[in-house]
């Protein structure tokens, strides 16, 4: 399932990251890398932005890097 998907609430893993280039580097450069641990904390109504808490740092995503990110849901 990708970041895209997930519903309000939930928390996640990242299991893999499908960007390239310049888009790989700028979402890595967020903090979110294989293994981290994602909470969504709210999706915008039409699905852009996605605002999610990682690693203590509040952050928004655009609907097209959330579909760019693997993720499973945290055991």
């Amino acid at each position: 399932m990708t970041l895209r998907e997930a519903k309000v609430g939930q928390t996640l893993v990242v299991k893999r990251l499908t960007g390239e280039g310049a888009v790989k580097k700028r979402i890595m450069d967020m903090g979110i890398t294989k293994g981290a641990q994602l909470y969504i904390r709210k999706v915008a109504p039409l699905g852009d932005p996605v605002e999610l808490t990682v690693r203590g740092y509040e952050l928004s995503l655009r609907k097209a890097d959330s579909e760019m990110i693997e993720v499973e849901a945290a055991s």
